[in-house]
């Protein structure tokens, strides 16, 4: 009996090394990113903003223009578990970096990390609640905000387009929302109101989170486009249900055929990003 619990105990073990051992650790995952933009001839560029410093990517050289787009990423690797957080939220997929390299556009553009995502280390804010319960936090939004008026600076621009993945979405919803210098938000799986997924979806509350929903008027006179999945079982259509159905005129829904949350958005995207196609 006693072996017999050994060999199960055993087991165990090598099924919790097996699964740690194929996430990526942080450090390769912030190589991995850095590699790419490079390879796309993108640079980095580290911001003081706030409580939190973040990482961005742009490239080399910029068209000139009075607009700026910026690539908001997700929430990155927040959860290991249902109900096991991550100790580094850096994304081992980062969607919305994938699709700024990718993005076909004649304005000056951008990637911007959320807090704690690629620069943990030099992050003495960092805690888990900033990629759980306070990932859309007041102090998140504002660190992202002062980033962007860095941004600006750094690419001459004036007015900003964001491009909001997943978290990143209800990120930009949010910043959209306090600033007067947003001339289109654009959403692609974009959390629009993580109430509604938390509780359909069982997950844990984002309790110290602002939520777009209750922005939504705010935003209501920027030409908007909301790209959903068809086949995204991670944010489903009904879960930003009630923000659909409130949705102004300036608005743009579209159900993208064949998309989940992670693939297959750049063809529907760059419909609207190339030659600077007005949404509305």
């Amino acid at each position: 009996m006693h072996k017999s619990k050994t060999m199960i105990l055993f087991g165990i073990i090598v099924l919790l090394l097996n699964a740690c051992s194929t996430v990526p650790s942080g450090s390769d995952r912030t190589n991995s990113a850095l590699h790419k933009a490079e390879m796309y001839g993108w640079k980095a560029l580290e911001i003081d903003a706030g409580d939190f410093r973040l990482l961005s990517l742009l490239p080399e050289v910029q068209p000139s223009g009075e607009s700026l787009t910026v690539f908001i990423e997700g929430d990155g690797l927040a959860w290991l578990s249902r109900s096991k957080p991550s100790f580094d939220p850096t994304p081992i997929n980062p969607v919305s970096l994938n699709l700024a390299l990718q993005a076909r556009t004649n304005t000056a553009i951008a990637y911007l990390a959320r807090p704690c995502q690629y620069l943990i280390e030099k992050n003495a804010n960092c805690r888990q609640k900033y990629w759980t319960s306070h990932r859309f936090a007041p102090e998140v939004i504002e660190a992202e905000s002062i980033a962007l008026d860095k941004l600006k600076i750094a690419t001459g621009t004036s007015t900003l387009r964001l491009v909001g993945y997943s978290g990143g979405g209800a990120v930009a919803s949010l910043l959209a929302a306090y600033r007067d210098d947003v001339s289109e938000l654009i959403t692609i799986a974009g959390n629009l109101d993580h109430h509604t997924w938390t509780t359909q979806l069982g997950l844990s509350p984002l309790s110290g989170s602002l939520n777009p929903l209750d922005v939504q008027q705010q935003i209501a006179q920027i030409p908007q486009l909301h790209l959903i999945g068809e086949k995204d079982q991670i944010m489903p259509a009904r879960i930003v249900k009630r923000f659909i159905d409130n949705a102004s005129p300036n608005t743009l829904i579209k159900i993208v055929p064949g998309a989940d949350h992670h693939c297959c958005w750049e063809t529907e995207l760059n419909a609207f990003l190339l030659f600077d196609k007005r949404i509305n």
